[in-house]
């Protein structure tokens, strides 16, 4: 669990022109972030567009970054979906050389009742031969993991170790936290509200603007996690506009905006998924400039 505290960051998957992973960018990121102070990755979550990538591209992924990151940091790799057939099978002939843990979706679309949540989630817990973090994020899913079922795993399935926590429902957050046992973990997934997380009694954050600046990522969380909130709110203050910017027209769109004005990676992304328009990329340009000066 001590593994996962702190400034995790959910990692982009740089494309070249063509739309083939750009192996180069990506270690540029990694370099980036790793300098930056943070934590541990996580990789093909949904910054890193894990549902247009292949089987074998995300191997490939995945042992890049373990390599590149050379036992300095954890690494989480996201393996999820809604097909929990699917998912076992995907962990039983994955590799795990170097991967710290699993970070795994509630199941999209399906809409399954808690009962089938539970047991999804039970299914992943028990094949798994490293720690499961579970991703509440019903923004995305239209399913929404409760606070009793949350619990329910946390307390029944020893290899689930915590949940990142994207709902925005700070009563269901604050629930989990009360109830949850002490080896497990409440994750920030949302970059807004790391610090009301932190201060009910959470872990840190899995961050997205942490791509861009894992330096002031790091520094907001671990302020928070000693108590210095006043100085955690001064620098989350400076980068309230940018974090709304992140979000304005999709992710990863405004973070690979964001790289791209760093020269660390192309604005490119696999479709569905498009570039921020021209007007979002102007105030992202802007943002970035006043947030380095």
């Amino acid at each position: 669990m001590k593994r996962f505290k702190g400034t995790g960051v959910a990692i982009v998957t740089p494309f070249k022109n063509d739309l083939s992973i750009d192996f180069a960018a990506l270690g540029r990121v990694i370099k980036h972030i790793i300098d930056g102070g943070v934590n541990y990755i996580v990789a093909l979550g949904t910054t890193g567009e894990s549902v247009t990538i292949a089987k074998e591209e995300k191997k490939a992924i995945i042992s890049y970054i373990v390599e590149a990151v050379d036992g300095r940091i954890p690494v989480v790799a996201g393996i999820g979906g809604n097909n929990t057939q699917e998912i076992i099978n995907s962990i039983k002939h994955a590799s795990f050389e170097g991967v710290d843990g699993i970070l795994s979706v509630a199941p999209y679309y399906n809409k399954p009742s808690q009962r089938g949540l539970f047991q999804h989630f039970k299914a992943i817990a028990n094949c798994s031969p490293v720690p499961v973090i579970i991703y509440n994020v019903p923004g995305r899913t239209a399913c929404n993991i409760s606070a009793d079922t949350c619990l329910e795993l946390a307390h029944e399935c020893e290899n689930i170790i915590a949940v990142k926590e994207a709902s925005g429902d700070m009563t269901q957050i604050m629930k989990i936290i009360k109830g949850k046992p002490e080896n497990f973990s409440v994750i920030s997934g949302d970059d807004m509200l790391t610090i009301p997380i932190i201060a009910a009694g959470g872990s840190g954050v899995i961050s997205v603007l942490g791509n861009a600046f894992p330096s002031e990522c790091s520094e907001i969380v671990s302020n928070a996690l000693k108590g210095n909130f006043k100085t955690a709110r001064e620098i989350q203050f400076r980068f309230i506009e940018m974090t709304e910017l992140l979000f304005v027209e999709g992710n990863p769109a405004g973070v690979k905006a964001m790289l791209n004005l760093m020269n660390l990676c192309n604005n490119t992304l696999r479709l569905p998924l498009v570039p921020v328009s021209r007007q979002v990329f102007t105030r992202i340009q802007k943002a970035v400039e006043e947030a380095r000066k």
